[in-house]
């Protein structure tokens, strides 16, 4: 006798849904893990400073930085270190919880990996535009993970919100 799964007994469009939903949030997770790669192996570079900032936004390099203050060189290498740490950190949280939780739609899963980045781009993003630190180069690459999460993040909480009706 065949036995029917929770997930063999969804209709098509809330496991479309759930897939594509899941699979989104997924793919932009791996873009925010991709981005602290980036940010991480930038510090050890001649670049320096991260993604999309050069002398229009910091008028010194990593030569003039390092002559003027070791301690202070030292001390932004370290915070580039561990910025690029949690950023990878919470990427890496939200792709298991997309991917395993959301799509087999666990709402409990779809809040943590939505509220993770939420509150990590909350805290961060404001401190770009007083100081002019809002390039396309520095932040597109964020922007974009963005829009591909929120649309995913949204197709996927259509799928759970269906299956709880059902």
């Amino acid at each position: 006798m065949a036995t029917i799964t929770e997930q063999d007994a969804r209709p098509a469009a809330l496991e479309r849904d759930l897939k594509w939903g899941s699979w989104l949030m997924t793919i932009a997770a791996a873009g925010f893990i991709g981005y602290a790669v980036i940010f991480f192996i930038r510090n050890f570079t001649d670049s320096f400073l991260e993604l999309g900032i050069g002398p229009g936004q910091v008028n010194v390099g990593k030569d003039q930085i390092q002559s003027f203050s070791p301690s202070l060189y030292h001390y932004i290498a370290h915070l580039q270190i561990a910025v690029s740490g949690f950023i990878a950190a919470t990427g890496l949280a939200v792709l298991f919880l997309a991917a395993y939780g959301v799509r087999r739609g666990q709402m409990w899963a779809w809040v943590g990996a939505v509220a993770a980045p939420v509150l990590g781009l909350a805290v961060a993003l404001p401190a770009h535009y007083p100081y002019h630190l809002d390039t396309i180069g520095h932040l597109g690459l964020i922007y974009l993970a963005t829009i591909v999460f929120v649309v995913g993040a949204v197709i996927a909480l259509r799928g759970i919100t269906s299956m709880k009706r059902a």
